[in-house]
């Protein structure tokens, strides 16, 4: 029987050692993954992270802009301000009517208003048939229609 057991202790060391496998070591290290603390790519990092920050700060404008384009859409589109508008269209219309009513049929030959910062005048030029009116905005610019008298007609 000891001869049994010297082969079987005998095959289980050689299976042991056939089934081994060396042993080797190396000297630990650590590297940082983040390259704000390794330097390996910290360039490309930084201008991810700025690249980043810009689209959300451009994100952030963007949204605010269309918050304000909208809150603005919903105040024009109320019930007051349409009638508001219309009171001031049917205003300036008038006051335009008046206007051409007294260059073409008044007896007057020149005349001046003031709309909101804007100096409106015209002269008749009754030897050459011709109105000149003349629109001088707040800003200086400055606008010039000359109009024949009775020479044309729908």
């Amino acid at each position: 029987m000891t001869g049994i057991i010297k082969v079987k202790s005998i095959s289980v060391i050689l299976a042991g050692l056939l089934c081994s496998s060396i042993a080797t070591s190396s000297e630990l290290t650590h590297d940082f993954k983040n390259p704000s603390f390794s330097g390996q790519g910290f360039s490309n990092h930084v201008l991810t992270i700025d690249q980043i920050e810009q689209q959300r700060k451009k994100e952030i404008r963007e949204k605010r802009e269309a918050d304000a384009a909208k809150a603005k859409r919903e105040a024009d589109s109320t019930t007051l301000a349409k009638f508001l508008n219309n009171v001031e269209s049917r205003i300036y219309a008038t006051i335009s009517k008046q206007l051409v009513d007294n260059m073409f049929t008044g007896s007057e030959n020149s005349g001046t208003v003031q709309v909101q910062g804007a100096t409106i005048s015209w002269i008749k030029d009754v030897s050459t048939d011709m109105i000149t009116l003349t629109v001088v905005e707040d800003t200086g610019t400055t606008t010039t229609l000359t109009v024949p008298i009775g020479t044309w007609a729908f």
